[in-house]
């Protein structure tokens, strides 16, 4: 897992952008990121489809373990 630094755990694979688009919208940990719907998500600017798509693989991953 590739972690983006110790202030969230949010994947640094997301990218720059949608990474700064969650953390502007006060959203810092998956948990909350899978409280919102992929619409609620690609409506923060610079979130889009592959970020929510590597988002949701990560939240998948994570409950496995």
């Amino acid at each position: 897992m590739n972690m983006s630094n110790t202030e969230n755990d949010l994947p640094a694979s997301i990218g720059r952008p949608a990474t700064s688009a969650l953390l502007s919208a006060n959203i810092t940990s998956l948990k909350q990121v899978a409280d919102l719907t992929d619409k609620e998500l690609l409506a923060l600017h610079g979130v889009g489809p592959k970020a929510v798509r590597i988002l949701r693989e990560y939240i998948e991953e994570v409950r496995d373990l």
